[in-house]
């Protein structure tokens, strides 16, 4: 990169890592941050690393936690009964935002995929069974991606959930199907929370 010095090569080509940002962007980001305050920079810089030093997951739902326990599990507010499967955290702020829902989450952190070779027992679908029978949940909604992935895990766990008792049921398709539920609008998602569909 002609007239740019070798640490703001490497600035560039580190914010060019980030989703979202191509060459420009980064070259602008490190413009703006050569501008601003030394202040600045040194929150920003001590922000990430408190980031990565501070969250992990919480210990029963596997949402993103700064403690043992994440915000929703500890909140006495939130229905106990009631659980609802997602893929990533992600899709759990994309469903927090609609205001549709008040019961508790359990994150899988990712889906069933046989041709990235991710089968069952890497998911976090142990975790949810031990949680169906420690805290007597009485239904599970499934939430998982309308993509071909999260087809087969929510199929999967819909066979799995048959004899544990619970009512069963998979978000309604307000969905379109090969989407994700962090791109869907807040809209879109409230319907699919209403209009959910028993399984068992």
């Amino acid at each position: 990169m002609p007239g740019y010095t070798k640490t703001m090569e490497k600035l560039i080509s580190e914010f060019t890592k980030l989703p979202g940002i191509g060459p420009k962007s980064a070259e602008r980001i490190v413009m703006h941050i050569l501008k601003s305050p030394r202040e600045n920079a040194a929150s920003l810089s001590e922000s990430i690393i408190k980031l990565k030093d501070t969250i992990g997951f919480c210990r029963n739902c596997f949402n993103l936690s700064e403690g043992e326990i994440c915000h929703i599990c500890s909140d006495p507010q939130r229905d106990k009964m009631t659980v609802l499967v997602v893929e990533s955290p992600k899709d759990i702020l994309a469903i927090e935002k609609t205001g549709a829902y008040r019961g508790l989450y359990h994150v899988l952190l990712g889906a069933i995929s046989p041709l990235d070779g991710i089968g069952p027992d890497d998911l976090k679908i142990k975790d949810l069974l031990r949680r169906i029978r420690s805290d007597k949940i009485k239904e599970v909604i499934l939430a998982t991606d309308a993509d071909t992935e999260g087809e087969t895990t929510a199929l999967y766990l819909s066979q799995l959930l048959k004899n544990q008792g619970v009512k069963t049921s998979r978000i309604a398709y307000g969905l379109p199907v090969g989407s994700h539920l962090e791109y869907a609008d807040q809209a879109t998602l409230a319907r699919a929370l209403e209009g959910r569909n028993q399984i068992s």
